[in-house]
């Protein structure tokens, strides 16, 4: 859900805290690992292999 989406302001602020509390930690992260993460539907994808060495399209079928 967005933040704009969320029913109440109290949503809303939860929202905002929590997109800011996972920009820190991707920060965090590519800064140890030394390179951006991917993004999209390659970030998709590196999540897949990564889980059992399958692409995401192997496992359609």
């Amino acid at each position: 859900m967005g933040i704009e989406q969320a029913p109440t302001e109290k949503g809303r602020e939860s929202a905002r805290g929590l997109q800011q509390s996972a920009a820190k930690e991707e920060t965090k992260v590519e800064a140890a690992k030394g390179s951006d993460l991917a993004k999209g539907a390659d970030r998709v994808e590196e999540r897949s292999k990564s889980s059992d060495g399958k692409s995401a399209g192997s496992k359609q079928f």
